[in-house]
């Protein structure tokens, strides 16, 4: 194991691996509204009070569960997760991907990088695919068992920061102190990275994988390929993929010649050092 190269695929999870926001499914119905009406108080809280949309949503999601008399404890949040509705071979993506890694002497792992809401997405499916995963996240009362804070907060531009914690292999959130030492070890190069999302709030982490000579690759509905067709045109991303992510994909094509690339990037490096060994 400590001999293969390791790569990470970084996901973003809204309209990525989900078909919509994670709050759409149960969350919102569950408040007698619909997403339009939902977003669009988040919005309206947000032009009035000047504070930041993450934070907005998350004080709307405390706000609107007690209006509407629901005690909204982090076991309900989770039962909400089972919900989730994802594009086409979601489920089965992660053992398909892991396994052609496998044969090609690279160890894939996966992690989750969100804005929407942590406590929903660890009652998912599919949370136990992911490494690690970076959401949104409340401080609950011992007592009520409700919310009373954020407790972690991720908009579009604090996404990257774990894009170093991944590298460095520093993944738990709270571990400022080794993140911050210096050191030349990287557990997984740039190059060695891939991020998927789906649009404009994940063009920070697309740009930052791709300067650092990783691969970004934006996702889209069949059939709405102009919905990011201008992220590659502007050099935000190298591909640009149907969400699909059923066997034999232009989605899985494009994966799989990346963990291609990375075996053999590792072979080549291997032989490089035994030459030098033998010359010297």
């Amino acid at each position: 194991m400590a001999n293969k190269p390791i790569m990470a695929i970084i996901y973003d999870f809204d309209k990525t691996l989900s078909t919509e926001d994670m709050q759409n499914f149960s969350f919102i119905p569950a408040l007698g509204m619909t997403p339009n009406e939902f977003w669009s108080k988040t919005g309206e809280f947000t032009l009035k009070t000047g504070v930041e949309r993450i934070l907005s949503y998350m004080y709307m999601m405390i706000c609107l569960a007690k209006e509407k008399g629901i005690k909204m404890t982090k076991e309900w949040l989770n039962s909400l997760g089972k919900d989730i509705k994802y594009f086409e071979g979601v489920t089965t993506w992660f053992n398909r991907i892991n396994k052609y890694g496998e044969e090609n002497n690279v160890l894939v792992e996966h992690y989750l990088t969100s804005s929407g809401t942590k406590e929903i997405i660890d009652g998912c499916s599919i949370a136990k695919e992911f490494k690690m995963i970076y959401g949104c996240e409340f401080l609950f009362d011992e007592e009520t068992k409700e919310p009373i804070w954020p407790k972690f907060a991720v908009n579009y531009t604090q996404k990257t920061q774990y894009l170093f914690r991944i590298s460095k292999g520093v993944i738990e959130a709270t571990d400022d102190d080794r993140l911050n030492e210096k050191t030349q070890f990287r557990r997984i190069p740039y190059r060695n990275m891939v991020y998927l999302g789906d649009g404009m709030t994940d063009i920070p982490m697309m740009i930052l994988v791709k300067q650092n000579g990783g691969n970004s690759i934006a996702v889209y509905p069949k059939g709405k390929r102009d919905k990011v067709k201008n992220l590659y045109d502007d050099g935000r991303v190298n591909f640009v993929c149907s969400a699909d992510y059923t066997s034999n994909s232009e989605l899985e094509k494009v994966i799989k010649l990346i963990i291609d690339s990375i075996s053999i990037a590792s072979l080549l490096e291997k032989k490089e050092k035994a030459i030098m060994l033998k010359k010297g």
